[in-house]
């Protein structure tokens, strides 16, 4: 079960169908918007209420612009999504009525930790973001700044608490949809808790206690194919740049579009645009905007990818082996902007609060030409494609069967 944007839901459909293979059925509880991702897997939906694109251009969602710090985000956030988590509790619970165990992704975690107390049902945490309490970095979505190691912690905590805040409202309900809390906590039901990125990206805290793991990246499902126009648009001219900034929102798409296609001809390259939840447009002989797309069918053609850097676009760029232009949004974004340019795949982030198109042109330029980036990135691409992050889920899963 998981919720939140694209990059929330399309990992836990690569896993799913991992799972699927290994002989496991599997349900995947998601808003129903993203029901495609589960699509010739093998992996059952189970479609949740609440459209979060649609939250996130409502009146609110809009709003979180105007905070300016990681901390203002996610108060913002936490307001918008409480009434969000009270809409959903029914379904979830419904999804897992016939479920032998349940495999909470990050987000929703408070949640589903007390539906599987409550249904007596062993659960497996399976967070794409390194939330643990850590002395060794401030939580993801405060920024990248450490507050020393003390602080470090406590910002994770405080985060945690943040989140069962978020969810208080829809635990207490569970009893109205006939699981009342047990009279002794079964908590320690949750076995294992594992994380859906790679150690090699982000190192395993020396300061986790045991049973927190990094499993290794779960990809998106490789079905489908590129459009015929993508097709014919890479075929016609030297690899283009990517831009997107997938499922984040920004301000005013039209300036933002603009500045993204006078920042390409300044730099001397073709591009292909993603329009996203942002709606970016921008179309020319030299550029092409496109849909939804495979990540892991475009990125290895591009030159460098320009992205928001949410957790699963960094691991496509870095899965690609190509060099990144981060420009983080909101929420986790600065977190794993830090790690591009601390692996030497990306040079210093652009936030997208100082996105000019002069700035971003620089950036395109430095990147593109920069071969020894270029080979960094190559060589941890080669890297991750020895890793199987799916292979410590299948080990949690047959020690709970036993």
């Amino acid at each position: 079960m998981t919720a939140g944007s694209r990059g929330d839901v399309a990992p836990y459909a690569g896993l799913g169908a991992g799972l699927v293979r290994a002989g496991h059925e599997v349900t995947l509880a998601a808003h129903a918007v993203f029901e495609p991702l589960a699509a010739g897997t093998g992996v059952r939906f189970h479609p949740l209420p609440v459209d979060p694109r649609a939250e996130l251009h409502s009146r609110r969602g809009r709003r979180l612009h105007d905070a300016r710090t990681g901390a203002g985000k996610l108060a913002r956030l936490v307001s918008m999504a409480r009434e969000a988590a009270d809409v959903m509790t029914e379904s979830l619970v419904d999804a897992s009525r016939t479920a032998d165990v349940l495999l909470v992704g990050g987000a929703l975690g408070p949640l589903g930790f007390a539906i599987a107390e409550r249904r007596s049902l062993p659960a497996v945490g399976l967070p794409l973001q390194p939330l643990h309490p850590t002395g060794e970095f401030v939580a993801p979505v405060l920024g990248t700044r450490s507050w020393g190691a003390v602080g470090n912690r406590l910002s994770g905590r405080a985060v945690a608490a943040t989140l069962h805040l978020l969810f208080a409202g829809s635990v207490r309900s569970l009893r109205r949809h006939g699981l009342a809390a047990p009279r002794r906590s079964r908590s320690r039901q949750l076995r294992a808790v594992l994380h859906g990125y790679s150690a090699l990206v982000v190192p395993r805290p020396r300061d986790w206690p045991a049973g927190l793991e990094v499993a290794g990246y779960w990809w998106p499902p490789d079905g489908g194919q590129l459009p015929p126009r993508l097709e014919e648009f890479l075929a016609a001219g030297p690899p283009p740049v990517f831009v997107g900034l997938g499922s984040a929102t920004v301000p005013d798409p039209e300036r933002v579009s603009r500045d993204i296609v006078t920042a390409l001809r300044a730099a001397g390259v073709r591009g292909v645009v993603q329009r996203g939840w942002a709606g970016l447009d921008a179309e020319g002989d030299d550029i092409l905007t496109v849909g939804d797309v495979p990540h892991s069918l475009l990125f290895p053609r591009t030159a460098a990818v320009v992205h928001h850097a949410g957790a699963g676009t960094t691991g496509a760029a870095l899965r690609a082996g190509v060099p990144s232009v981060p420009v983080p949004v909101q929420f986790d974004a600065a977190f794993w902007a830090s790690r591009l340019t601390a692996l030497g795949t990306a040079g210093a982030a652009l936030p997208l609060r100082r996105l000019t198109a002069g700035a971003l042109a620089d950036a395109v330029r430095r990147t593109t030409a920069d071969e020894a980036r270029r080979d960094r990135a190559r060589a941890l691409a080669g890297r991750l494609a020895a890793e199987d992050g799916i292979a410590p889920v299948l080990a949690a899963l047959d020690r709970l069967a036993r």
